[in-house]
């Protein structure tokens, strides 16, 4: 009885893969992946046939990816994140994490309180890391959503050279609705030309290994050129509407502090003249709020593409950073 029962439910599984498979209209563009990689990267056709016969499409991601979070006010955003159980999460990761967050700010020069707080705004310190296949985010995405297939597919590519070069499963990894992994939640491209291995255990695993989290996130900002010791960020006011001149599309600092002064926008005098600024708005419920980005903020920007993002993993780095040292003083 329980052999039958057994031999019920493998029947059963590969007829919920077959349908799954056939979900992939394109079959044409699979075997075109399939071969790209057997011939560029020396994989095995037969192998990759079988996993991509196990991958199942999500019409779920779809729906998830026209409607990020990214697309709402900053009033509304700014509250999924500066919220008191994330800033106090993030001083207990912090406490938790010391000597690794300390050390990474020795040896790359990024500060403590950013590298908890892009895990914070990632994966709330590693709750919440997602629960798709990688695989089948990827394939979702890159061969039934055109907008940007060739990113994903892409990256579908760089996920599996990663699984080979990390000795992983394809079909395990889980992660985003997007593909991103583990506590900084990479892309798999990310992850192979960030992620490291701190204890030198020849392992990077960001998933479960808090210190690999972090020193990849470390080593990300590094190589994007954090500078060292210098500011993030300043709220400024203006007088009049000339300031609207400097705002245009962009995240890189495209103004000289000289030429804001001469539009009446009102600036630390810490900010020399020929400081390279980003002016930004942020909505709010009443009016809008007036940010300047410098080089740094540029550099949170190429985590995620978003100004939005930026200021909300400033700011919630500053409230940590605050309750992190009232808690060391009591």
């Amino acid at each position: 009885m329980q052999k039958r029962i057994l031999a019920i439910l493998l029947f059963l599984s590969l007829m919920i893969g077959s349908f799954a498979q056939a979900e992939i209209k394109d079959r044409v563009a699979v075997d075109k992946f399939i071969n790209k990689m057997v011939e560029e990267h020396q994989f095995e056709q037969a192998e990759l046939a079988v996993i991509f016969d196990s991958v199942e499409l999500q019409p779920k991601i779809i729906e998830a990816m026209t409607r990020p979070a990214e697309g709402m006010p900053w009033y509304k955003y700014r509250k999924i994140f500066m919220r008191d159980s994330r800033i106090q999460g993030g001083v207990k990761f912090w406490q938790d994490n010391q000597q690794s967050l300390a050390k990474m700010q020795q040896v790359h020069g990024i500060p403590a309180e950013i590298i908890v707080a892009i895990l914070g705004v990632e994966t709330l310190y590693g709750e919440r890391t997602g629960g798709h296949r990688v695989i089948d985010a990827l394939a979702t995405l890159g061969f039934d959503y055109p907008k940007r297939s060739k990113f994903f597919l892409s990256e579908l590519e760089n996920f599996l050279i990663l699984c080979r070069e990390e000795k992983m499963n394809p079909l395990e990894p889980v992660g985003s609705y997007a593909g991103a992994m583990g506590m900084p939640q990479f892309m798999p491209s990310s992850y192979r030309h960030f992620a490291a291995d701190y204890e030198g255990d020849d392992k990077r695993d960001i998933w479960n290994n808090t210190a690999d989290a972090i020193a990849s996130v470390a080593n990300y900002f590094a190589k994007h050129h954090w500078q060292a010791g210098k500011d993030i960020a300043f709220a400024v006011t203006a007088t009049g509407d000339q300031y609207k001149q400097a705002l245009s599309k962009g995240l890189k600092p495209d103004i000289n502090a000289a030429e804001l002064r001469a539009l009446h926008v009102q600036l630390p005098e810490t900010i020399a003249d020929g400081e390279l600024l980003k002016l930004l708005s942020f909505e709010q419920e009443n009016g809008d709020d007036l940010w300047v980005g410098l080089e740094n903020f540029y550099v949170i920007t190429r985590y995620n593409h978003s100004p939005l993002y930026a200021l909300a993993v400033f700011q919630l780095s500053q409230a940590v950073k605050q309750q992190y040292a009232i808690a060391s003083n009591e």
